[in-house]
């Protein structure tokens, strides 16, 4: 899967779905924004656990999201491989396949690394 394409697709499908539902569209980035800043539990630690519910609910795009989000926020790849496993522990086999891809979409955020 070549999550950059993936992702620039969703965002295209999340720009067509905000000019439909614009007030909708907002309470969910309102929410985010309301989620994800730095407080007792790091930005770094809520999107880590963003992408083990998108694991483990088996989302391609929330783990490329999350991912690539975690990334930014300082997140290493042994974290995000712990991430996996624990996502694993609770979502057995489904979530190894969908966990790989988190490995997957590390490794083409930060090609340097490999």
């Amino acid at each position: 899967m070549d999550f950059q394409k993936e992702l620039a697709v969703t965002n295209d499908n999340i720009d067509n779905y905000q000019a439909e539902q614009p007030r909708g569209a907002a309470g969910f980035s309102k929410l985010h924004q309301g989620v994800m800043f730095e407080g007792e539990l790091s930005k770094k630690h809520k999107e880590l656990i963003a992408l083990a519910i998108g694991i483990a609910r088996q989302c391609s795009d929330c783990i490329g999201f999350h991912t690539k989000a975690a990334i930014k926020a300082g997140a290493s790849k042994q974290e995000i491989a712990e991430t996996v496993s624990v996502s694993i522990l609770m979502g057995g086999g489904p979530a190894y396949m969908y966990g790989a891809r988190a490995l997957e979409a590390y490794d083409q955020f930060c090609p340097e690394e490999n």
